[in-house]
């Protein structure tokens, strides 16, 4: 069931971000300033950490214009050495970025990156032996998590793509974040946790395409 209930969110995320990167210009399912389908994503990105898996890779979409607001959907892996048990993740990100500076002709710096992410994790202790422990056993839910994400990115210009005449874009990022159970926990224990106690870094690639 819940995975069931993951897919459907996915397959929710992926309609807005349809609806959204889709300007109604033709009959053909094309945006005027991107001749792609509109089921295409506009940029591929691999990173590490960020409670999203040791290494997680996946698409994402523009959802406007401005190129501000993006939506990413990210799949996750843990070996079983550093998770105590294999872990695989899906994601999904949404992330707005207010500003750009230019820095150079050739490079433009997105100084701040804010959003929100939900992941659900498969190989938590309830997937791995099904029954062993009651369902009110924990008060938290053991494979899902959700919580914000602040960062910046460092963005090189390449040459133009040939299909929409825009720059080809290769992003450095880091993204600090949390989740609701970490956040639940500094408030219970503020005497014993910091905030870098329930800090997550992540550090990650994105190319546009």
């Amino acid at each position: 069931m819940k995975k069931l209930i993951l897919l459907l969110l996915l397959a929710a995320f992926a309609s807005l971000a349809a609806q959204a990167a889709t300007p109604p210009t033709s009959g053909l399912g094309l945006r005027a300033d991107n001749p792609h389908k509109w089921y295409r994503p506009t940029h591929l990105q691999l990173q590490t950490g960020g409670g999203l898996g040791m290494v997680a890779g996946g698409a994402g979409y523009d959802l406007d214009k401005k190129k501000s607001l993006e939506l990413d959907i990210l799949v996750g892996y843990v070996p079983k050495y550093y998770g105590g048990s294999t872990l695989s993740l899906a994601s999904a990100k949404a992330m707005y970025s207010p500003w750009r500076v230019p820095i150079s002709e050739k490079i433009e710096l997105l100084p701040l990156t804010a959003g929100l992410y939900f992941s659900y994790t498969h190989g938590t202790i309830n997937d791995e032996l099904p029954g062993q422990y009651s369902a009110d056993y924990y008060w938290f839910s053991t494979d899902t998590r959700y919580g914000p994400l602040l960062g910046s990115r460092l963005t090189f210009l390449g040459p133009p793509i040939k299909a929409t005449g825009q720059p080809r874009k290769i992003s450095a990022y880091y993204e600090l974040g949390s989740n609701d159970l970490y956040i639940i926990s500094y408030v219970q224990n503020t005497k014993a946790l910091s905030i870098g106690d329930i800090l997550t870094l992540a550090l990650g690639v994105k190319v546009d395409f």
